[in-house]
């Protein structure tokens, strides 16, 4: 922090001594998810529309994520730095994120559905938003719970939070995301 208690985040020096070495460590996770997909080979072979539907799953993830960790990183340089379960705010926040992530996830399933019909694809539309929204659901939940971590740890830790929570978020649900997508196909499909 400078010395009238504001973070110090506008000069280039701060802000490559902040963010290098965290995009390292945080590029070295997300190699974890291309490792997951890799070993995930067999069911996505057999089921190729899953491959599809991969993308959009953890870039929704990260999106939502991205919408939440902004909401709460406004929230504290606007002085609100309270994390008060009984803020109707934060709440009104969490319910919108998953709203968000409940609409998208069913419409990714029908979406992957018509796909899969042009393709010629044998899973079903129960089985694609069974898929969808569990894992979508999943997802957002982990959204959520990283979003209000990387914020307040960062703010905690002296740094603003508009330079790291974002970059942390968005990887940590690549990573996840996948972990979960894939756990809940094969749980669906029975593999």
């Amino acid at each position: 922090m400078g010395a009238d208690g504001e973070l110090d985040t506008w000069s280039t020096r701060s802000i490559v001594r902040t963010m290098f070495p965290l995009l390292v460590v945080l590029s070295a996770i997300v190699l974890w998810a291309g490792l997951t997909l890799e070993e995930a080979e067999e069911l996505l072979a057999e089921y190729g529309l899953l491959a599809v539907m991969v993308p959009t799953i953890i870039g929704t993830g990260g999106n939502l994520g991205a919408i939440l960790s902004s909401r709460l990183t406004t929230r504290f340089h606007l002085g609100m730095t309270d994390l008060d379960v009984r803020d109707p705010d934060l709440w009104a926040n969490v319910v919108a994120i998953v709203t968000l992530a409940l609409t998208i996830f069913t419409l990714l399933g029908v979406g992957a559905f018509l796909v899969g019909l042009m393709i010629g694809s044998t899973l079903s539309l129960p089985v694609l938003l069974a898929i969808s929204i569990g894992s979508g659901t999943a997802i957002a939940i982990l959204v959520v719970v990283f979003s209000f971590a990387a914020t307040y740890g960062s703010y905690r830790l002296g740094v603003d939070p508009d330079d790291t929570t974002i970059p942390i978020i968005t990887s940590l649900i690549d990573v996840f995301g996948v972990v979960i997508f894939l756990a809940v196909a094969s749980l669906v499909v029975g593999l």
